[in-house]
């Protein structure tokens, strides 16, 4: 089969690199990882903003694993400028099949319509605009991209108007997209990380939007049950348009929902339900011998009931300490220790640090509680045990796996896609 050369976009720690290249060191075998099928990552970019050396461990810990000048340490918006100037610096390269990243929910709003001068024109710091000059730039065949859930309804005065201007922006390239909120828990990983994950491709074919949803690319990798109630719409060509006008009503919900289908403007989407029978795992399937666990993990009794109240129900009286208004606050229960039995919920980037936390995990082993130490964050993620262990602080390590993406899910998705590239 031919080859697939990748341009891996704010590459992290390898996430995707990982799922789709598989790895194999003879120095490391405890890292060996299957590939999933004839992919090659020719290029690669992680810069972590403001760009100082102390924070690029992300970019680091890559070069640990993949070589140096296996990614480039700098600023994707520059780096596309100085390809621009023909100068090319950063040795992108002349051709790639497919373009991969996870980049972050932020506002894709644009300032003029495509019909003046010099075309889409994004906000500055918007990652999406240096995506999409990428694939501008080298027309790959596929893209996969990965995003928090929260892409399908933002920002909250425009449900869905976000992710309306990145499918128009992806069918003026030409591109058919297939998306996916994916619960990664409901396909047997240990972890329950909800995200949606984005699948284009470069296509003379016309598809059938209904019954792509349940048997395109995604579908294929992660199966679901017949869809039966759909919404279709088509969305303006122009995403200046969309900007100014999209689900304009500040009480509609977003059109958006967990599957969909696009191509040529029209839109096809609808609610799904997991269908899945294969293994599974839970939280209690990663954790390592008490033998490898600092004590500095442990927490001490004395601090356990400051756990316990952060992650019990609460409705108390608080005061706005700049304002002065007083207000009732109301929260529900969480587990508290995190069970063993059931998959982990979704690891953050504050998971790191001593301190108490609602949102931090916390276990219990042999009558004695404790966080989470990092070897297991990895392993939630589908890492290696051990990959972040590369110089970096804990508090960096849990900083990076809760950036990171569940690389069983790019895996997956290799697969099919590795399967029906030779069509």
């Amino acid at each position: 089969m031919k080859t697939i050369k990748v341009a891996e976009l704010f590459a992290g720690v390898g996430g995707f690199r990982l799922g789709l290249d598989g790895y194999h060191d003879a120095e490391h075998p405890e890292f060996d990882m299957p590939t999933a099928g004839p992919f090659e990552t020719i290029w690669a970019n992680q810069w972590e903003p403001p760009g100082t050396e102390s924070k690029q461990f992300a970019w680091r810990c890559y070069e640990t694993h993949f070589g140096q000048g296996s990614c480039v340490n700098e600023d994707i918006t520059k780096v596309l400028d100085d390809y621009e100037t023909g100068i090319n610096t950063y040795g992108i390269p002349d051709y790639v099949d497919m373009v991969v990243g996870g980049f972050p929910c932020q506002d894709y709003s644009v300032a003029k319509p495509l019909s003046q001068a010099g075309g889409i024109e994004g906000k500055k710091g918007v990652l999406w605009w240096d995506i999409y000059r990428f694939l501008k730039l080298k027309t790959p065949r596929f893209v996969l991209l990965e995003n928090v859930d929260r892409l399908l309804k933002s920002p909250a005065r425009q449900r869905g108007r976000d992710f309306a201007i990145m499918l128009t922006c992806l069918a003026n390239l030409g591109y058919a997209v297939e998306w996916r909120v994916i619960n990664s828990a409901e396909y047997g990983f240990p972890q329950r990380r909800k995200r949606v994950y984005i699948y284009a491709e470069l296509t003379q074919d016309t598809w059938d939007l209904r019954e792509r949803i349940g048997s395109g690319i995604i579908s294929s990798a992660f199966p679901i049950e017949p869809v039966t109630v759909f919404n279709e719409f088509e969305i303006s060509h122009d995403p200046y348009e969309i900007t100014q006008e999209f689900n304009n009503s500040p009480k509609a919900k977003s059109p958006f929902t967990s599957a969909g289908v696009m191509q040529n403007y029209r839109v096809i989407t609808g609610d799904v339900i997991e269908s899945y029978n294969g293994p599974r795992k839970v939280l209690g399937d990663i954790l390592v011998p008490a033998s490898e666990i600092p004590e500095s993990f442990y927490v001490p009794e004395e601090k356990l009931e400051r756990w316990r109240y952060l992650k019990g129900s609460k409705s108390e009286e608080r005061t706005n300490k700049r304002t002065g208004f007083t207000y009732r606050y109301s929260e529900g229960s969480m587990a508290f220790p995190d069970l063993l039995t059931n998959p982990s919920r979704t690891i953050l980037t504050g998971e790191g640090g001593t301190g108490a936390s609602r949102f931090k995990h916390i276990v219990e082993i042999d009558g004695r509680y404790r966080r989470l130490v990092p070897d297991e964050l990895d392993q939630l993620q589908g890492f290696p045990k051990g990959w972040t262990d590369t110089g970096m602080s804990d508090g960096r390590r849990a900083f990076c796996m809760g950036n990171a993406l569940v690389v069983g899910v790019p895996h997956r998705i290799g697969k099919i896609i590795a399967g029906s590239s030779h069509n």
